[in-house]
């Protein structure tokens, strides 16, 4: 999707302001590593550059946006304390701060925050914070760390919707620039609230016109897309909570305007392409990778043909992915490559029914993964929940034909959202 160009306000971050963020950084954050890796540069035809701010020092980006902000608070605002929602990584720069600074700060999660990133926010924050957790989305917590602000006459920190944030963000386009012998033809760059597109946007754009800024999204949480398509900022009613560290219903009104105007475009990533992605850079290159982080990568499948011989850069926005999500991803890659299927299965009511699917449905390297009868009682008479998991997506096709042949009744959960949310 390519964005569109709005003039309703000139974007309030410069170069100065990053230069400035970049000075006021270097002896707090990493100045990670930007790595050309071989097995994508192969797989594409290009030279793929990953920027690692997994390797941050709170496994995220974050911590440049959030200590900028907060380093430029006054003494009063200072005195009455801060406070932040974020789906995690915002938590753990703003944590990380408010420790280094002597800060007390709260901050608002949404209780389907992983556990991995609430310990890591307790391990920066220490005494400093008081951690919330309310509601199922960071637009949850949002409310209710802006009501606390009210009430208490605290400072919200914003995880991405205030110039001091971008200018922080900014800091990564800078670093991306001075690594490079020459400009990078491609910059991928998740988008959740936008703060991170807007600030390396902003540097690039004005070093280099000529690179394209590929803004990605997950599909089921494209707030940003939305707003170019209706020409500013709106709400989406509902979204999925999959890619936690970008799943935002509403962007940014400062970062939709910057967006607007350093984009060349915008691409959303299904959430199962991401978790393919994430397997794939653990297996291939250790790369541990939060859903969010992934999506730069996964995004450049649907650019193979522009991006042969050229410079690419995706920008690996944080690590912080809990090890107990890992059987969820592996899930959620097999069913977006066609790979694992769910049926209800009604099996003919005769004896060895159930022995002759095995031996005459599944195919020789076609597996069942899981098998459960959803009557307590009297099973035999009642549907079967079965998972096959295929070694060839081209094995589904000759399945579901052997089934039919067979006179099986079947209802193909992957097929019907509701049904699989109820019963997988």
């Amino acid at each position: 999707m390519k964005p569109k160009q709005v003039s309703q306000r000139a974007p309030s971050v410069g170069m100065e302001d990053i230069v400035r963020a970049h000075h006021l950084l270097r002896d707090v954050i990493v100045r990670t590593p930007l790595q050309r890796d071989a097995m994508l540069s192969a797989k594409y035809g290009c030279d793929v550059y990953l920027k690692r701010e997994d390797l941050q020092v709170v496994r995220s980006f974050k911590i440049r946006g959030a200590y900028n902000m907060i380093r430029s608070l006054s003494a009063e605002e200072v005195s009455k304390g801060i406070v932040c929602a974020s789906a995690g990584n915002h938590a753990q720069g703003v944590a990380y701060s408010c420790n280094a600074l002597g800060i007390q700060g709260k901050i608002y999660m949404p209780s389907t925050t992983p556990n991995q990133k609430v310990k890591m926010v307790r391990r920066f924050g220490g005494s400093s914070v008081e951690i919330i957790l309310t509601g199922d989305t960071f637009d949850d917590a949002y409310e209710e760390a802006v009501k606390t602000c009210k009430e208490q006459g605290m400072t919200f920190i914003h995880p991405f919707d205030e110039a001091k944030i971008v200018a922080g963000n900014g800091t990564i386009g800078m670093e991306i620039m001075e690594s490079l012998d020459a400009p990078a033809d491609y910059v991928f760059v998740t988008i959740g609230g936008g703060g991170l597109a807007a600030g390396v946007g902003t540097y690039i754009k004005t070093m280099s016109p000529a690179t394209k800024i590929i803004g990605v999204e997950p599909l089921g949480a494209a707030s940003m897309s939305e707003a170019m398509r209706n020409n500013g900022v709106v709400t989406l009613e509902e979204i999925n909570k999959f890619v936690d560290g970008a799943a935002v219903k509403r962007v940014g009104e400062l970062t939709y305007s910057i967006c607007s105007n350093v984009l060349d475009e915008i691409v959303k990533v299904p959430e199962g392409k991401a978790c393919t992605s994430i397997l794939e850079m653990y297996n291939e290159s250790a790369i541990v990778v939060e859903p969010a982080g992934s999506l730069p990568v996964a995004a450049l499948d649907k650019y193979r043909g522009q991006i042969q011989g050229k410079t690419v850069v995706c920008i690996v926005s944080g690590g912080n992915n809990d090890i107990d999500r890992m059987q969820e991803i592996r899930e959620r890659s097999l069913m977006y490559e066609g790979l694992k299927h769910y049926f209800m299965v009604n099996f003919p009511q005769r004896a060895g029914a159930l022995r002759e699917f095995l031996q005459d449905v599944l195919g020789p390297e076609d597996d069942i993964t899981r098998f459960e009868y959803t009557k307590k009682n009297d099973k035999e008479n009642g549907p079967a929940l079965v998972g096959i998991e295929l070694l060839h997506k081209e094995d589904y096709l000759p399945l579901i034909e052997r089934m039919k042949h067979k006179g099986i009744q079947y209802i193909e959960l992957n097929k019907d959202v509701n049904l699989f949310n109820m019963l997988i």
